[in-house]
Parts: C-alpha cells; structure tokens; sequence
C-alpha cells in the first residue's frame, strides 16, 4: 500500500492541478469501492496523465505484491489455521484427515496423516510489521520488506506428532517448511511450556533476525510430500 501510495504521489505531478487534486484527496471520505486511489487514478486518467498501458501496469504490479492480502482480512486466527489445512491439502492431495480407522489412537492431536503411518501437525502465521497497531491487512508485510517482524507458532505438542508443517504468508508470497517434530523440539528457538501445567506444549518465534536458521527446512509447494516423508524418516533416526 505505501508503494502504491508514492507510486500514485508521483504520478499526479504530473497535472497542472496537482495541489489541487492532493488537497481534495487529504479531506475525501472514502467508502468502498470508491477511495483515495480510484480518485487520483480517475483523475490522471481523465487528465491524460497516466495512461491506460501505465495503468495496466500499474495494477498487475501491485497485484502481484498482493498476491495473498486478502489472507491478512482473516481476522479469527481458527479460520486462518483452516484455510492453510485447506491449502496444504489442494497442494498435496495424498495428506489425508485422520480418524481412528486410520490411526486407532487418533484423538484429534494432530491434523493429517499420510500413509503409511505419518502425524502431521500444521501451524500457521502471517508475516506483519511488530511496530503497528493498525489492522493485520494494514500492517501486512512483503517478503523484502526491512521492517521487524514476528510469527508465533504456538501450541506446539512435540510428543503428538511426527512432523510439523509450518505455512506463513506475507503479501507476495507464502512459505512452508517441513520439521521433523524432535527437530521442533530440541531447536534452541522453541520455549518449553507455553501455558503453565501444559506439559509437552511450547512455542516458537520466528522474526527476521532468526528466519534464515531455518532455510535448510524450506519447502516448495510441489514438493511437500517428500519434503514431509523426509521429514519423518529424519524424525524415526532422531528417536533412536
């Protein structure tokens, strides 16, 4: 939004009124779809000032710098944590939701199993700028954006599960990465007993001065079903 709010600042330079039109802009009352940048584009457009191949361009730039916004207007965070269940499972099919035909002990302590015997757990967050009290879609964060940031991933059960799949969306993209569940566990980042008398539950914070410790975890989209079974096969050596 502040990208196209400068991009839209210098584009009116270019009316003769510009004063005049930035003036009109500071005391509009914007209701939606009509708000401060359908008026100034309507006017460069009118204007001659922009035109239409700059406003094609113009528009798909900032869509694809807002691929994924409409994530950050998900304000109950159960509905975000079942859009990224739902997402992960257009993304590979063969993760199946699990019952007790499945796993004889499954009680509700984990979100997919994949055959022939893998617990997954599935955490989720959204990449926002940690100085803002704004609304979360105000204060969404792009990927290259130098602002501090903070992802909670919270209510982690180590001992519940074989792997943790973690999904966090900035505008312009979403990342994943696949974590054997003791390599949650025994990470120096992961603090042990998030809720007092919570035994087995903690939690992890990821910022940007601590991301890149967990890159040799990323995954590709098309590629989580192996990056999960490599995941559990890791977890099987690491409990040995």
């Amino acid at each position: 939004m502040e990208q196209l709010r400068a991009q839209i600042d210098e584009l009116l330079n270019r009316l003769d009124d510009s004063d005049a039109v930035r003036s009109n802009l500071a005391d509009l009352i914007s209701i939606y779809p009509f708000n401060e940048f359908e008026y100034a584009i309507s006017h460069l457009l009118a204007a001659g000032a922009l035109t239409l191949d700059e406003y094609h361009q113009l528009r798909g730039d900032y869509i694809d710098r807002n691929l994924y916004l409409y994530l950050f207007e998900i304000s109950a965070p159960r509905k975000f944590g079942e859009w990224s269940q739902g997402h992960l499972k257009e993304l590979a099919p063969e993760l199946q939701c699990p019952n007790k035909r499945l796993d004889p002990e499954y009680s509700g302590q984990y979100d997919f199993f994949l055959r022939p015997n893998i617990r997954i757990e599935v955490k989720a967050s959204r990449a926002v700028d940690s100085d803002s009290d704004e609304p979360l879609y105000i204060k969404a964060l792009l990927s290259t954006s130098p602002k501090r940031f903070e992802m909670n991933f919270q209510q982690l059960k180590p001992g519940l599960c074989d792997v943790f799949v973690w999904v966090a969306a900035w505008r312009d993209v979403i990342r994943y990465w696949a974590m054997a569940s003791s390599e949650v566990e025994h990470n120096a980042r992961y603090s042990h007993g998030q809720h007092r008398g919570n035994v087995g539950e903690g939690q992890l914070h990821l910022n940007q001065d601590n991301i890149h410790e967990f890159a040799e975890y990323l995954v590709k989209p098309n590629e989580l079903e192996p990056a999960i079974r490599a995941a559990y096969a890791r977890e099987r050596q690491n409990r040995i």
